[in-house]
Formats: structure tokens, C-alpha cells, sequence
């Protein structure tokens, strides 16, 4: 998972993608984002959508989709629409992650409306349906507080059937839970802790039960930092990058010491492996390894290569 908005030049996104492709990762997902995400200036940022769609001619294998789309940036037919080009390009590997948004000050450089955090709830549930109908309906009309349809027609129809997987992202909270639980396939949260883990994944149970559907067709994720090193001298290097690109000049160990016990994931590939399992046994299925330093391609390589394997029977 790459956070698009931090200056990635589109022959390091070509670089990130063919090495996700050949290194035999699942997929390649990217921030939704416009702004640097400390309101850093001189950082380039490139649209979500069209920056997956030039990446889904470029590409053969791997699933590609956002971490997420703020329901804030576009309106439902819009994203609805670039999702499917997405899908029809790709031969049918698009995933279409949706939240609230919440990076006030984006919206405001950007002009983007930033209402009240219920009020961005009711925006993203009305797209949730909106979406959904929208691939998977003849015709549709919709009369919700924000959105108004009126015999809609959307054609072509996705690839994937019966539609594209639909991602919700958000903290655990009951909005959002019981959002994904009438619409998703996958809930995603992120830099939570096993122990986080374990009670998220039984409110999505909850919320999936009672909209009448079985949980185990819900799949839970989470989005966290990672580093990687095949020894600790190389883990340590990576941490430091990291810490320069984000102003940390702290040493290795001591960032290590702080982020390892938290949010990141974070270790030589034999503790990292240990950490997912401590996920897997908590009820997370899928992890999204967030890349900071996205010209270090030689990561990505490791964690496709060395880390997915040992993993992939947990």
C-alpha cells in the first residue's frame, strides 16, 4: 500500500507495480489523497483513479484498488464509473475501498465541502448503495439526503461478477461496521493491535448477523507501516529512511523501540512473520503493508518473495 500523495513519480509507481507483479504479492493498493499527509508543501500527488487506471494497462496479475476513496471527493457515479474503467482495463482486478475522509486540511487547500463527521457517515452509506445498485441494476432511481438518481443506467456493466469487492474503511465504530456489513466484502482498519483486532472483528460478526448475513463472508483487514530487513542492519537502514522522509532523525533503535510495540509492523522477516500470526489468531485476514519509502523497490521484492510464502499458511 502506497501513499500516493508523497511525491511518487510515475517511473517509481511503474517500479512499485512491476515488482508487486513479479514478487508474487497479492496486490498494489494506494491513498486517496491530494495533500501530503503533514501538510508538507513541494510534494506531488497523483489522482487515485487515473493513476490506477494507467497501472492496470501496465499490468497482468495483480489486484488493485484505494485505501480509500473519501466519499468527500467525488460523487457516487463518478467513483462508480472510474472503478469499473479500472475493472474492464484490468481484466477484472479492481477492489474499491470507500470511507468518510477525514484530512480536514486537504479539503480545505483543495475546496473539497468538509462537513461534520455524521454527515460525511450518511454521504458514504448512500454511496455504498449507490455503487452497489449501480453495477448490479438495469436501472435505479434514488432519492437519499445527498444524492438524487433518477432512472439510472450504467453501462457497461463491471467485469467482476456479481460486482467489484467493495472495502469499507474505518476504526471499528458501529457506523461504519454495521455500513459494511449491508454492503462489503471487507472491512479495513488500521494500525491496530491484535487485542484491537480481536474486538473489531467480533463487532463485524455482530454487525454481520444482524443484517442477516453469514461473517464468514466478510473479510477483516488492516493498513499498517512495515519495514522489513533480512537482518537487523538492513532493518535498521530501512527505519532510518523512513524516519528522514517523515523529519525523524532519531536513531533506528530508538524509533524501532517506540513504533515495533504499536502501530508499525516491524523486524527482520522471521518477527514479522510471528506478528501477522498474532493478527491472523485475532481474526485478520488480509494485511495491507503501508510502503513509506516508496523508491526502495528492493523492499517490496522481500516482502514478495521471502515474507508472503512464509506466511501464506498461517
Amino acid at each position: 500500500m502506497i501513499e500516493g500523495q508523497e511525491g511518487v513519480s510515475w517511473e517509481q509507481w511503474m517500479a512499485l507495480a512491476e515488482a508487486t507483479e513479479r514478487s508474487g504479492l497479492e496486490g498494489l493498493f494506494r491513498s486517496d489523497h491530494y495533500l501530503s499527509g503533514d501538510g508538507r508543501v513541494g510534494l506531488g500527488s497523483s489522482d487515485a483513479w487515473t493513476t490506477l487506471a494507467a497501472i492496470a494497462a501496465r499490468t497482468q496479475r495483480i489486484r488493485l484498488g484505494t485505501m480509500v476513496s473519501p466519499a468527500t471527493f467525488r460523487h457516487p457515479s463518478v467513483v462508480a464509473s472510474a472503478a469499473n474503467v479500472v475493472d474492464h482495463v484490468s481484466g477484472g482486478r479492481v477492489e474499491l475501498g470507500l470511507g468518510a475522509g477525514w484530512y480536514e486540511l486537504e479539503h480545505q487547500a483543495f475546496g473539497f465541502p468538509f462537513p461534520p463527521v455524521g454527515e460525511r457517515m450518511e454521504m458514504l452509506e448512500e454511496q455504498l448503495e449507490i455503487v452497489h445498485r449501480q453495477w448490479t441494476e438495469d436501472e435505479f432511481s434514488f432519492h437519499g439526503k445527498h444524492y438524487q438518481l433518477d432512472r439510472c443506467q450504467s453501462l457497461p456493466r463491471p467485469l467482476q461478477q456479481p460486482r467489484p469487492p467493495i472495502v469499507v474503511g474505518g476504526g471499528g465504530k458501529p457506523r461504519t461496521v454495521a455500513a459494511a456489513a449491508r454492503f462489503a466484502q471487507e472491512y479495513n482498519t488500521t494500525e491496530a493491535e491484535p487485542v484491537e483486532c480481536a474486538r473489531i472483528r467480533r463487532r463485524l460478526d455482530e454487525a454481520c448477523e444482524r443484517a442477516g448475513r453469514d461473517p464468514a463472508g466478510m473479510t477483516f483487514s488492516v493498513m499498517t507501516t512495515t519495514v522489513v530487513g533480512r537482518d537487523q542492519d538492513e532493518l535498521e537502514r530501512r527505519v532510518s529512511a523512513v524516519g528522514r522522509l517523515w523529519g525523524d532523525d532519531r536513531p533506528a533503535a530508538e524509533v524501532l523501540a517506540e513504533k515495533r510495540e504499536g502501530e508499525w509492523i516491524a523486524g527482520t522477516v522471521e518477527e514479522v512473520v510471528e506478528r501477522l500470526r498474532s493478527l491472523r489468531e485475532a481474526g485478520v485476514q488480509r494485511v495491507m503493508l503501508q510502503h513509506l519509502d516508496h523508491a526502495d523497490v528492493e523492499m517490496v521484492d522481500l516482502l514478495g518473495t521471502e515474507l508472503a510464502p512464509r506466511v501464506a499458511g498461517l
